[in-house]
């Protein structure tokens, strides 16, 4: 029983100096200056930093890549308008929410502004006294006048972004004051 104590003991003591020399074991080869046979302890200092033991976690995965939006737009709130296409979406958080959906814009002459506006306001009868017609769920993003508004999606406008009716009445609802709206080309 006593040789078994024995055993079991200088095995514990192995297993742990058998870990110690592991973990201190340099990475770069010995110079060829000191003897291969040597047992001497060498000068060296340990390192400074503790070693790393397998029991650590891993570091955590990288974050995933950010959502791409199939839209012309760089913002991820707001309404995007690609004059090319005919075409705006209703975006939240880089996801499309609604759209694409059909559009008129300005006509020549009556050109559509490129670039970011925030919506300024909201008149869910207006009338358009210049060009005496209806305009209804307009929602503003120009002090100049342009808006989303339901109207015409064959024939070109003074410069506001015409929407089928469904649509008008979805922009209107969900987009708020200050929120985004993006034209490009």
């Amino acid at each position: 029983m006593r040789m078994l104590l024995v055993a079991v003991a200088l095995m514990s003591v192995a297993g742990c100096a058998q870990g110690a020399v592991h973990a201190e074991t340099p990475t770069t080869p010995p110079s060829s200056s000191s003897s291969a046979s040597s047992s001497a302890p060498s000068s060296e200092a340990p390192p400074s930093t503790p070693p790393s033991t397998s029991s650590e976690a891993p570091p955590p995965p990288p974050p995933p890549p950010p959502v791409v939006k199939p839209t012309p737009c760089t913002i991820s709130d707001g309404a995007c308008i690609q004059l090319s296409t005919n075409q705006s979406w209703v975006v939240r958080g880089d996801k499309i929410v609604y759209g694409p959906t059909p559009i008129t814009h300005g006509r020549k002459g009556f050109e559509t502004p490129l670039g970011n506006f925030p919506v300024l306001r909201k008149v869910k009868n207006e009338w358009s006294r210049p060009y005496n017609a209806p305009m209804p769920w307009s929602t503003y993003f120009t002090e100049s006048g342009i808006a989303f508004h339901e109207g015409s999606l064959t024939v070109p406008s003074h410069g506001c972004i015409h929407l089928d009716p469904p649509s008008a009445q979805y922009y209107f609802t969900n987009l708020s004051i200050g929120d985004t709206v993006q034209v490009v080309s």
